[in-house]
């Protein structure tokens, strides 16, 4: 099994589904977060080779993504197939992109180290500057308004700090990613005070 072949076209593979996407779920998105998984994965003690694999393919089943960028599993695991992949390395990575989303809710004990490690560098990529400017692309490409301080229906930019963004640092799995957290979630809250000290008051 040639590793570093198998990544090479897994980043081909992912570079040609996201290339052009725009809500923030675009390929260097998944560049930051298989980055910020190896860093963890190095920390903790994880296998990498799996972090790297499950990091960079973590997005592509997900039904934020139209359907002409996203796989289903079943394509995941057959693109894995192709170049000799343990079965229980496939299964592993299968199991890693199916549960680390928010939507799912999985309890941290139910997951392996190696979906622990990329769940945070995935979170850690929705906060912070980064994951501002990331809330602000994704309510654009769905029609959403910045902020609506009126509307019953929260669908603005400004609530999915409250109903997501904030929630973050304490969902933390790993040390390190507790560590990395810190500084990106004060960087939320010190951007939500500016925010509503520009908002004009009645």
């Amino acid at each position: 099994m040639d590793k570093r072949r198998i990544i090479y076209e897994t980043e081909k593979l992912v570079f040609s589904k996201l290339e052009e996407e725009g809500s923030g779920h675009d390929w260097w998105h998944i560049e930051r977060v298989r980055k910020l998984s190896l860093v963890i994965a190095k920390e903790e003690g994880a296998d990498i080779f799996v972090v790297e694999l499950a990091a960079l393919l973590h997005d592509l089943i997900d039904d934020k993504l139209p359907d002409q960028m996203r796989l289903t599993s079943a394509e995941v695991k057959e693109f894995l197939r192709r170049y000799s992949i343990d079965s229980s390395i496939i299964e592993k990575v299968d199991l890693i992109i199916q549960t680390i989303s928010f939507r799912k809710k999985i309890p941290s004990d139910q997951l392996s180290l190696e979906a622990k490690v990329v769940q945070d560098a995935d979170r850690l990529d929705a906060i912070g500057a980064i994951g501002i400017a990331r809330t602000f692309a994704f309510a654009g490409s769905r029609g959403n308004v910045i902020y609506d301080p009126i509307s019953v229906k929260r669908t603005d930019a400004i609530w999915h700090f409250y109903e997501k963004l904030l929630l973050l640092k304490d969902k933390m799995n790993t040390r390190a990613g507790k560590k990395l957290a810190k500084e990106r979630h004060d960087f939320l809250e010190s951007f939500l005070t500016q925010f509503y000290a520009e908002w004009p008051s009645e």
